[in-house]
């Protein structure tokens, strides 16, 4: 009941990054769209410290998600998921 409960939120969260996720426009982006599909949920009962409370993970699993929610010297920080965590899954 509590893990549903955190996958409910986690896909709060996977909504609002899909929301504010740039997209890029080809040719100058080889794979437009890729970040935005690849947030994913992802959930255990055995989370937190001591293994011992359930909860979700929404991660990004392209490979240049660092790279979009941190930026790089050429490229700004987008912080995608930051602003979905913070505006929350309750």
């Amino acid at each position: 009941m509590i893990e549903a409960e955190m996958v409910r939120r986690g896909e709060l969260i996977k909504a609002a990054a899909e929301a504010t996720a740039p997209v890029g426009v080809p040719p100058g982006d080889p794979h437009p769209g890729l970040y935005r599909a690849s947030v994913v949920v992802t959930s255990t009962r055995r989370g937190g410290r001591r293994r011992d409370r359930a909860v979700a993970y929404v991660t990004n699993t392209a490979y240049y998600a660092r790279w979009v929610e941190y930026g790089t010297e050429r490229v700004p920080a987008h912080h995608v998921m930051l602003r979905a965590a913070q505006a929350g899954g309750g």
